[in-house]
Protein backbone atom coordinates (compact mmCIF):
# COMPACT_ATOMS: atom_id res chain seq x y z
CA UNK A 1 0.00 0.00 0.00
CA UNK A 2 1.41 3.50 -1.32
CA UNK A 3 0.74 6.58 1.10
CA UNK A 4 0.91 10.02 0.51
CA UNK A 5 0.06 13.26 2.37
CA UNK A 6 -1.18 16.59 0.56
CA UNK A 7 -2.54 19.81 1.58
CA UNK A 8 -5.77 19.48 -0.90
CA UNK A 9 -8.02 17.29 -3.43
CA UNK A 10 -6.57 18.67 -6.39
CA UNK A 11 -3.21 17.19 -5.80
CA UNK A 12 -4.94 13.96 -5.83
CA UNK A 13 -6.79 14.10 -9.60
CA UNK A 14 -6.30 10.48 -10.03
CA UNK A 15 -8.30 9.06 -7.39
CA UNK A 16 -11.22 7.13 -7.87
CA UNK A 17 -13.09 8.02 -4.32
CA UNK A 18 -13.01 10.20 -1.73
CA UNK A 19 -13.82 9.83 1.64
CA UNK A 20 -13.94 13.30 4.31
CA UNK A 21 -13.55 12.33 8.27
CA UNK A 22 -16.32 14.41 9.75
CA UNK A 23 -17.26 15.91 13.17
CA UNK A 24 -20.49 16.55 13.83
CA UNK A 25 -19.94 20.78 14.05
CA UNK A 26 -17.94 20.71 10.76
CA UNK A 27 -20.29 19.25 8.24
CA UNK A 28 -20.66 23.23 6.81
CA UNK A 29 -16.72 23.18 6.82
CA UNK A 30 -16.48 19.91 4.73
CA UNK A 31 -19.14 21.01 2.60
CA UNK A 32 -17.48 24.19 1.99
CA UNK A 33 -14.31 22.90 0.99
CA UNK A 34 -15.65 20.37 -1.08
CA UNK A 35 -18.74 22.81 -2.59
CA UNK A 36 -21.10 19.48 -1.87
CA UNK A 37 -24.48 20.61 -2.48
CA UNK A 38 -27.34 20.54 0.06
CA UNK A 39 -25.18 18.87 2.49
CA UNK A 40 -27.14 20.09 5.45
CA UNK A 41 -30.65 19.31 3.86
CA UNK A 42 -29.00 15.16 2.40
CA UNK A 43 -27.65 14.68 6.16
CA UNK A 44 -30.94 15.49 7.80
CA UNK A 45 -33.13 13.26 5.26
CA UNK A 46 -30.51 10.14 5.91
CA UNK A 47 -30.20 11.19 10.18
CA UNK A 48 -26.44 11.55 9.38
CA UNK A 49 -25.36 13.26 12.72
CA UNK A 50 -21.47 12.23 12.39
CA UNK A 51 -21.38 9.53 14.91
CA UNK A 52 -18.45 7.39 15.55
CA UNK A 53 -18.24 5.59 12.13
CA UNK A 54 -21.37 6.48 10.92
CA UNK A 55 -21.04 6.98 7.31
CA UNK A 56 -22.43 9.17 4.60
CA UNK A 57 -22.67 7.97 0.90
CA UNK A 58 -22.23 11.23 -1.48
CA UNK A 59 -22.19 9.96 -5.10
CA UNK A 60 -22.37 12.29 -7.70
CA UNK A 61 -22.56 15.80 -5.39
CA UNK A 62 -19.30 16.36 -4.95
CA UNK A 63 -17.56 18.44 -7.82
CA UNK A 64 -14.82 16.58 -10.10
CA UNK A 65 -15.27 13.15 -8.56
CA UNK A 66 -18.31 10.96 -8.68
CA UNK A 67 -18.04 7.95 -5.50
CA UNK A 68 -17.38 10.43 -2.31
CA UNK A 69 -18.56 9.93 0.97
CA UNK A 70 -18.28 10.93 4.57
CA UNK A 71 -17.78 9.19 8.30
CA UNK A 72 -18.54 10.30 11.38
CA UNK A 73 -15.24 10.79 14.29
CA UNK A 74 -17.93 11.23 16.71
CA UNK A 75 -17.03 13.82 19.84
CA UNK A 76 -13.42 14.68 19.22
CA UNK A 77 -12.88 14.45 23.14
CA UNK A 78 -13.82 10.60 23.79
CA UNK A 79 -11.68 9.83 20.29
CA UNK A 80 -9.22 7.21 21.06
CA UNK A 81 -6.47 5.62 19.36
CA UNK A 82 -7.79 2.38 19.76
CA UNK A 83 -11.08 3.11 18.06
CA UNK A 84 -9.75 4.43 15.18
CA UNK A 85 -9.06 1.06 13.52
CA UNK A 86 -12.95 0.31 13.46
CA UNK A 87 -12.88 3.67 11.03
CA UNK A 88 -10.03 2.37 8.65
CA UNK A 89 -11.61 -1.04 8.19
CA UNK A 90 -14.61 1.17 6.85
CA UNK A 91 -12.95 2.89 4.82
CA UNK A 92 -10.90 0.45 3.40
CA UNK A 93 -13.68 -2.22 3.52
CA UNK A 94 -15.50 0.28 1.06
CA UNK A 95 -13.07 0.84 -1.42
CA UNK A 96 -10.49 -2.36 -1.47
CA UNK A 97 -12.66 -4.54 -4.50
CA UNK A 98 -13.74 -1.18 -6.40
CA UNK A 99 -10.59 1.19 -6.77
CA UNK A 100 -7.25 1.61 -7.08
CA UNK A 101 -6.92 4.47 -5.69
CA UNK A 102 -8.78 6.89 -3.01
CA UNK A 103 -7.99 9.83 -0.81
CA UNK A 104 -9.34 10.06 2.85
CA UNK A 105 -9.45 13.94 4.09
CA UNK A 106 -8.14 13.54 7.49
CA UNK A 107 -7.80 17.68 8.42
CA UNK A 108 -10.82 17.03 11.13
CA UNK A 109 -8.91 14.10 12.96
CA UNK A 110 -6.99 15.56 15.91
CA UNK A 111 -3.22 16.10 14.72
CA UNK A 112 -1.84 13.44 17.26
CA UNK A 113 -3.57 10.80 15.88
CA UNK A 114 -2.39 11.36 12.09
CA UNK A 115 0.38 8.88 12.74
CA UNK A 116 -1.14 6.23 14.02
CA UNK A 117 -4.71 6.58 11.78
CA UNK A 118 -1.91 5.92 8.31
CA UNK A 119 -0.59 2.98 10.02
CA UNK A 120 -3.78 1.61 10.66
CA UNK A 121 -5.03 1.54 7.25
CA UNK A 122 -2.28 -0.59 6.19
CA UNK A 123 -2.87 -3.05 8.46
CA UNK A 124 -6.74 -3.53 7.83
CA UNK A 125 -5.68 -3.76 4.26
CA UNK A 126 -4.22 -6.94 4.91
CA UNK A 127 -5.62 -10.29 4.05
CA UNK A 128 -4.06 -13.92 3.77
CA UNK A 129 -5.62 -16.00 0.93
CA UNK A 130 -2.63 -17.80 0.25
CA UNK A 131 -4.44 -21.69 0.75
CA UNK A 132 -7.66 -20.16 -0.59
CA UNK A 133 -9.05 -21.54 -3.88
CA UNK A 134 -10.98 -18.21 -4.52
CA UNK A 135 -8.99 -15.26 -4.15
CA UNK A 136 -9.80 -12.06 -2.38
CA UNK A 137 -10.05 -9.75 -5.33
CA UNK A 138 -8.54 -6.86 -3.81
CA UNK A 139 -7.39 -3.68 -6.15
CA UNK A 140 -6.36 -0.64 -3.67
CA UNK A 141 -3.05 0.37 -4.06
CA UNK A 142 -2.78 3.78 -3.10
CA UNK A 143 -4.31 5.89 -0.28
CA UNK A 144 -3.61 9.50 -0.82
CA UNK A 145 -3.85 11.68 2.83
CA UNK A 146 -5.31 15.33 2.84
CA UNK A 147 -4.88 17.57 6.07
CA UNK A 148 -4.63 21.05 5.96
CA UNK A 149 -1.89 20.89 8.49
CA UNK A 150 -0.04 17.58 9.64
CA UNK A 151 2.78 16.63 11.83
CA UNK A 152 3.33 13.52 9.64
CA UNK A 153 6.23 13.98 7.12
CA UNK A 154 7.27 11.85 3.57
CA UNK A 155 9.92 10.54 5.53
CA UNK A 156 7.21 8.95 8.33
CA UNK A 157 5.14 7.68 5.58
CA UNK A 158 8.12 6.20 4.19
CA UNK A 159 8.66 4.11 7.88
CA UNK A 160 5.23 3.19 7.68
CA UNK A 161 5.07 1.76 4.23
CA UNK A 162 8.12 -0.58 5.66
CA UNK A 163 6.36 -1.40 8.73
CA UNK A 164 3.64 -2.58 6.99
CA UNK A 165 5.88 -4.79 4.72
CA UNK A 166 7.34 -6.01 7.64
CA UNK A 167 4.54 -6.60 9.36
CA UNK A 168 2.70 -8.40 6.61
CA UNK A 169 5.76 -10.58 6.09
CA UNK A 170 5.06 -11.64 9.80
CA UNK A 171 1.79 -11.66 9.55
CA UNK A 172 1.94 -14.45 6.36
CA UNK A 173 4.52 -16.30 8.69
CA UNK A 174 2.85 -16.61 11.39
CA UNK A 175 -0.59 -17.77 9.57
CA UNK A 176 1.59 -20.55 7.71
CA UNK A 177 0.70 -23.78 8.42
CA UNK A 178 3.36 -26.33 10.63
CA UNK A 179 3.19 -28.70 7.71
CA UNK A 180 5.32 -25.62 5.20
CA UNK A 181 6.43 -23.27 8.04
CA UNK A 182 8.67 -25.21 9.94
CA UNK A 183 12.29 -24.90 10.92
CA UNK A 184 14.32 -24.99 7.82
CA UNK A 185 11.28 -23.08 6.11
CA UNK A 186 12.41 -20.17 8.17
CA UNK A 187 16.06 -20.36 7.26
CA UNK A 188 14.88 -20.34 3.35
CA UNK A 189 13.04 -17.39 4.05
CA UNK A 190 16.47 -15.65 5.95
CA UNK A 191 18.16 -16.70 2.51
CA UNK A 192 15.61 -14.86 0.35
CA UNK A 193 15.45 -12.18 2.02
CA UNK A 194 19.55 -11.67 1.94
CA UNK A 195 19.69 -12.44 -1.64
CA UNK A 196 17.08 -10.16 -1.64
CA UNK A 197 19.22 -7.10 -0.15
CA UNK A 198 22.51 -8.38 -0.59
CA UNK A 199 24.33 -5.38 -0.08
CA UNK A 200 22.01 -4.79 3.15
CA UNK A 201 22.11 -8.01 4.97
CA UNK A 202 24.16 -11.10 6.10
CA UNK A 203 23.00 -14.39 6.79
CA UNK A 204 24.12 -17.12 8.95
CA UNK A 205 22.19 -20.63 9.31
CA UNK A 206 23.47 -23.41 11.91
CA UNK A 207 22.35 -26.96 11.82
CA UNK A 208 22.28 -28.67 14.73
CA UNK A 209 25.37 -30.62 14.49
CA UNK A 210 26.91 -27.35 14.40
CA UNK A 211 24.81 -26.07 17.57
CA UNK A 212 25.92 -29.32 19.23
CA UNK A 213 29.64 -28.44 18.79
CA UNK A 214 28.42 -24.96 20.04
CA UNK A 215 26.79 -27.14 23.79
CA UNK A 216 23.25 -25.98 23.23
CA UNK A 217 21.88 -28.64 24.36
CA UNK A 218 18.84 -27.14 26.22
CA UNK A 219 18.09 -26.12 22.30
CA UNK A 220 18.65 -29.28 21.24
CA UNK A 221 16.63 -31.00 23.99
CA UNK A 222 13.07 -29.48 22.35
CA UNK A 223 14.25 -29.79 18.29
CA UNK A 224 15.23 -33.77 18.97
CA UNK A 225 11.65 -34.83 19.41
CA UNK A 226 10.67 -33.73 15.94
CA UNK A 227 11.84 -35.29 12.71
CA UNK A 228 12.67 -31.65 11.20
CA UNK A 229 15.67 -30.76 12.70
CA UNK A 230 15.77 -26.66 14.71
CA UNK A 231 17.92 -24.53 13.18
CA UNK A 232 20.01 -21.02 14.98
CA UNK A 233 19.60 -18.62 12.43
CA UNK A 234 21.38 -15.13 12.22
CA UNK A 235 20.49 -11.99 10.13
CA UNK A 236 22.92 -8.54 10.62
CA UNK A 237 21.89 -5.48 9.24
CA UNK A 238 24.35 -3.43 7.98
CA UNK A 239 26.98 -5.72 9.04
CA UNK A 240 29.74 -3.12 8.00
CA UNK A 241 28.86 -0.61 10.49
CA UNK A 242 31.39 -0.69 13.38
CA UNK A 243 28.75 0.51 16.29
CA UNK A 244 27.28 -2.40 18.82
CA UNK A 245 24.27 -3.41 17.20
CA UNK A 246 20.99 -3.74 18.91
CA UNK A 247 19.71 -7.85 18.71
CA UNK A 248 16.64 -9.11 18.64
CA UNK A 249 15.77 -12.49 19.61
CA UNK A 250 13.07 -14.45 18.34
CA UNK A 251 11.53 -17.85 19.68
CA UNK A 252 10.52 -19.78 16.30
CA UNK A 253 8.69 -23.08 17.63
CA UNK A 254 7.01 -23.93 14.10
CA UNK A 255 4.88 -26.12 16.20
CA UNK A 256 3.90 -26.78 19.88
CA UNK A 257 2.72 -30.39 20.72
CA UNK A 258 3.85 -29.49 24.53
CA UNK A 259 6.40 -32.09 23.64
CA UNK A 260 5.71 -35.40 26.56
CA UNK A 261 4.04 -32.69 28.49
CA UNK A 262 1.23 -32.88 25.36
CA UNK A 263 -0.97 -29.75 25.30
CA UNK A 264 -5.35 -30.19 25.29
CA UNK A 265 -6.00 -30.88 21.78
CA UNK A 266 -8.92 -28.19 21.44
CA UNK A 267 -7.37 -24.84 19.84
CA UNK A 268 -3.67 -27.03 19.23
CA UNK A 269 -3.72 -25.89 15.63
CA UNK A 270 -3.41 -22.47 16.84
CA UNK A 271 0.13 -23.78 18.05
CA UNK A 272 1.39 -22.75 14.82
CA UNK A 273 1.70 -19.19 16.13
CA UNK A 274 4.36 -20.34 18.31
CA UNK A 275 6.89 -18.88 16.04
CA UNK A 276 5.79 -15.56 15.74
CA UNK A 277 8.60 -14.28 17.93
CA UNK A 278 10.71 -15.35 14.75
CA UNK A 279 8.38 -14.33 12.55
CA UNK A 280 8.49 -11.01 14.12
CA UNK A 281 12.33 -10.85 13.61
CA UNK A 282 12.04 -11.64 9.73
CA UNK A 283 9.34 -8.85 9.54
CA UNK A 284 11.62 -5.83 11.20
CA UNK A 285 14.78 -6.98 9.31
CA UNK A 286 12.71 -6.75 5.93
CA UNK A 287 11.11 -3.55 7.56
CA UNK A 288 14.49 -2.52 8.11
CA UNK A 289 15.53 -2.93 4.39
CA UNK A 290 12.30 -1.16 3.10
CA UNK A 291 13.36 1.73 5.48
CA UNK A 292 16.88 1.98 4.97
CA UNK A 293 17.42 3.13 8.84
CA UNK A 294 21.20 3.62 9.43
CA UNK A 295 21.71 1.46 12.32
CA UNK A 296 23.60 -1.70 13.21
CA UNK A 297 21.04 -4.46 14.12
CA UNK A 298 21.22 -8.03 14.44
CA UNK A 299 18.21 -10.76 14.38
CA UNK A 300 18.85 -13.88 15.36
CA UNK A 301 15.68 -16.82 15.37
CA UNK A 302 15.76 -19.78 17.59
CA UNK A 303 13.72 -22.33 15.74
CA UNK A 304 12.77 -26.09 16.29
CA UNK A 305 9.60 -28.17 16.19
CA UNK A 306 8.54 -29.16 19.88
CA UNK A 307 6.98 -32.60 19.15
CA UNK A 308 6.07 -35.83 21.65
CA UNK A 309 8.28 -38.70 19.70
CA UNK A 310 10.32 -41.44 21.01
CA UNK A 311 13.28 -39.04 20.90
CA UNK A 312 11.59 -36.46 22.85
CA UNK A 313 13.09 -35.19 26.14
CA UNK A 314 11.51 -36.63 28.91
CA UNK A 315 10.50 -34.58 32.22
CA UNK A 316 12.91 -35.02 34.97
CA UNK A 317 15.64 -34.69 32.32
CA UNK A 318 18.60 -32.71 32.92
CA UNK A 319 20.62 -30.19 30.31
CA UNK A 320 23.54 -28.39 30.18
CA UNK A 321 23.09 -25.08 28.35
CA UNK A 322 25.77 -22.99 26.15
CA UNK A 323 26.39 -21.09 29.41
CA UNK A 324 27.44 -24.21 31.48
CA UNK A 325 24.25 -23.71 34.01
CA UNK A 326 22.30 -26.66 33.98
CA UNK A 327 18.53 -26.96 34.16
CA UNK A 328 16.14 -29.73 35.12
CA UNK A 329 13.27 -29.55 32.97
CA UNK A 330 10.22 -29.97 34.87
CA UNK A 331 7.86 -29.23 31.94
CA UNK A 332 8.63 -29.95 28.45
CA UNK A 333 5.98 -27.55 27.19
CA UNK A 334 7.64 -24.68 29.07
CA UNK A 335 10.06 -25.28 25.57
CA UNK A 336 10.48 -21.45 24.76
CA UNK A 337 12.62 -20.26 27.38
CA UNK A 338 15.05 -23.66 26.44
CA UNK A 339 15.69 -22.83 23.34
CA UNK A 340 16.01 -19.08 23.88
CA UNK A 341 18.87 -19.83 26.70
CA UNK A 342 20.83 -20.74 24.29
CA UNK A 343 20.42 -18.40 21.71
CA UNK A 344 20.73 -15.25 24.54
CA UNK A 345 24.38 -16.90 25.60
CA UNK A 346 25.22 -17.36 21.79
CA UNK A 347 24.34 -13.50 20.95
CA UNK A 348 26.98 -12.58 23.32
CA UNK A 349 29.77 -12.67 20.29
CA UNK A 350 28.33 -9.52 18.91
CA UNK A 351 28.81 -7.90 21.86
CA UNK A 352 25.47 -5.77 21.73
CA UNK A 353 24.45 -2.69 22.99
CA UNK A 354 21.45 -4.40 24.01
CA UNK A 355 19.31 -7.42 23.14
CA UNK A 356 15.58 -7.35 23.17
CA UNK A 357 13.98 -11.19 22.70
CA UNK A 358 10.29 -11.74 21.24
CA UNK A 359 8.77 -14.56 22.47
CA UNK A 360 5.06 -16.42 22.38
CA UNK A 361 6.29 -17.18 26.05
CA UNK A 362 3.54 -17.86 29.00
CA UNK A 363 -0.02 -18.67 29.00
CA UNK A 364 0.06 -16.40 32.26
CA UNK A 365 0.77 -13.44 30.19
CA UNK A 366 -2.33 -13.92 27.99
CA UNK A 367 -4.18 -14.03 31.61
CA UNK A 368 -2.10 -10.70 33.14
CA UNK A 369 -2.42 -8.83 29.63
CA UNK A 370 -4.88 -10.28 27.79
CA UNK A 371 -4.49 -9.08 23.83
CA UNK A 372 -4.13 -5.55 24.32
CA UNK A 373 -0.73 -4.99 25.77
CA UNK A 374 2.43 -6.61 25.54
CA UNK A 375 4.49 -8.00 28.55
CA UNK A 376 7.30 -6.10 29.23
CA UNK A 377 10.45 -7.47 30.94
CA UNK A 378 13.30 -5.36 32.05
CA UNK A 379 15.62 -4.91 34.85
CA UNK A 380 16.57 -1.22 32.70
CA UNK A 381 14.65 1.42 33.60
CA UNK A 382 16.39 3.57 30.56
CA UNK A 383 15.50 0.55 28.31
CA UNK A 384 12.09 0.22 29.34
CA UNK A 385 11.24 3.92 29.42
CA UNK A 386 12.58 3.50 25.22
CA UNK A 387 10.24 0.46 24.98
CA UNK A 388 7.05 2.30 26.70
CA UNK A 389 7.83 5.05 24.14
CA UNK A 390 8.23 3.49 20.83
CA UNK A 391 5.12 1.68 21.98
CA UNK A 392 2.87 4.40 22.18
CA UNK A 393 3.73 6.15 18.81
CA UNK A 394 3.23 3.33 17.12
CA UNK A 395 0.28 2.42 19.08
CA UNK A 396 1.90 -0.99 19.94
CA UNK A 397 2.58 -0.50 23.71
CA UNK A 398 3.94 -2.75 26.45
CA UNK A 399 3.42 -2.94 29.97
CA UNK A 400 6.30 -3.34 32.01
CA UNK A 401 6.19 -6.35 34.59
CA UNK A 402 8.39 -7.70 37.44
CA UNK A 403 11.43 -9.49 36.79
CA UNK A 404 12.96 -9.01 40.22
CA UNK A 405 15.17 -11.31 42.22
CA UNK A 406 13.28 -12.40 45.27
CA UNK A 407 10.75 -14.66 42.42
CA UNK A 408 14.26 -16.81 41.11
CA UNK A 409 13.94 -18.80 44.29
CA UNK A 410 10.80 -20.52 42.62
CA UNK A 411 13.17 -22.01 39.41
CA UNK A 412 15.32 -23.23 42.66
CA UNK A 413 15.96 -27.87 41.91
CA UNK A 414 17.20 -29.79 43.82
CA UNK A 415 19.33 -31.28 40.97
CA UNK A 416 20.42 -28.97 38.79
CA UNK A 417 21.14 -25.00 38.52
CA UNK A 418 17.66 -24.02 37.86
CA UNK A 419 14.47 -25.56 37.01
CA UNK A 420 12.33 -24.73 33.70
CA UNK A 421 9.31 -23.91 35.58
CA UNK A 422 8.19 -21.63 38.49
CA UNK A 423 5.25 -23.73 39.88
CA UNK A 424 1.53 -21.82 39.37
CA UNK A 425 2.72 -18.25 40.56
CA UNK A 426 3.54 -15.85 38.62
CA UNK A 427 4.60 -17.50 35.54
CA UNK A 428 5.05 -15.06 32.96
CA UNK A 429 7.23 -13.46 35.89
CA UNK A 430 9.46 -16.74 36.29
CA UNK A 431 9.56 -17.22 32.71
CA UNK A 432 11.11 -13.82 32.45
CA UNK A 433 13.67 -14.43 35.16
CA UNK A 434 14.93 -17.78 33.72
CA UNK A 435 15.60 -15.80 30.88
CA UNK A 436 17.53 -13.64 33.16
CA UNK A 437 19.67 -15.95 34.17
CA UNK A 438 21.57 -15.64 30.75
CA UNK A 439 21.60 -12.04 30.66
CA UNK A 440 23.78 -10.85 32.78
CA UNK A 441 26.45 -9.50 30.72
CA UNK A 442 24.28 -7.09 28.99
CA UNK A 443 20.68 -4.62 28.44
CA UNK A 444 18.25 -6.53 27.74
CA UNK A 445 14.61 -6.56 27.77
CA UNK A 446 11.66 -9.60 27.25
CA UNK A 447 8.28 -9.26 25.26
CA UNK A 448 6.04 -12.02 26.40
CA UNK A 449 3.84 -11.66 22.93
CA UNK A 450 1.49 -14.54 23.63
CA UNK A 451 -1.60 -12.40 24.12
CA UNK A 452 -0.72 -9.98 21.37
CA UNK A 453 0.66 -11.91 18.18
CA UNK A 454 -2.54 -13.68 17.20
CA UNK A 455 -6.35 -13.54 17.04
CA UNK A 456 -8.66 -16.28 18.25
CA UNK A 457 -12.05 -16.77 17.21
CA UNK A 458 -13.64 -15.52 13.72
CA UNK A 459 -10.78 -13.34 13.20
CA UNK A 460 -8.19 -16.30 13.64
CA UNK A 461 -5.07 -14.72 12.46
CA UNK A 462 -1.42 -13.44 13.29
CA UNK A 463 -1.11 -10.07 13.85
CA UNK A 464 2.49 -9.14 13.07
CA UNK A 465 2.92 -7.50 16.66
CA UNK A 466 5.47 -6.17 17.76
CA UNK A 467 6.98 -5.03 14.49
CA UNK A 468 5.56 -1.49 14.89
CA UNK A 469 6.76 -1.36 18.41
CA UNK A 470 10.40 -2.31 16.99
CA UNK A 471 10.74 -0.30 13.91
CA UNK A 472 9.56 2.41 16.13
CA UNK A 473 12.14 1.69 18.61
CA UNK A 474 15.23 1.79 16.23
CA UNK A 475 13.43 5.10 14.43
CA UNK A 476 13.76 6.73 17.92
CA UNK A 477 17.30 5.34 18.52
CA UNK A 478 18.15 6.70 14.99
CA UNK A 479 16.93 9.89 15.76
CA UNK A 480 18.53 10.57 19.13
CA UNK A 481 21.90 8.99 18.03
CA UNK A 482 22.81 9.90 14.83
Amino acid sequence: MKLTINTSFQENASSQYLVVLVESEQLQAAASTYQIDKLTDIANATQFKAGFNESLSLVGTVPNITNAGLVGLGKLEELQPGKLAKIAQTIVKAAQKKFQQISVDISALPAQLHNIFALQLTQVAYAFDEYKSKKNEFVLEQINLIANESPVTAEQLQLIQAVQTGQNLARDLGNRPGNICFPEYLAEQALALAAEYPELLKVTVLDEQQIADLGMHSFLAVSKGSDRPGRIITIEYRAERSEAPVVFVGKGITFDTGGISLKPGAGMDEMKFDMCGAASVLGTMRALCESGLDIHVVGTIATAENMPSGKATRPGDIVTTMSGQTVEILNTDAEGRLVLCDALTYVKRFNPALVIDIATLTGACVVALGSVLTGMFTPDDELAAELEAAGQTAFDRVWRMPVLDDYQEQLDSPFADIANIGGPKAGSVTAACFLQRFTRDYRWAHLDIAGTAWNSGNNKGATGRPVPLLMQFLANRVQKHG
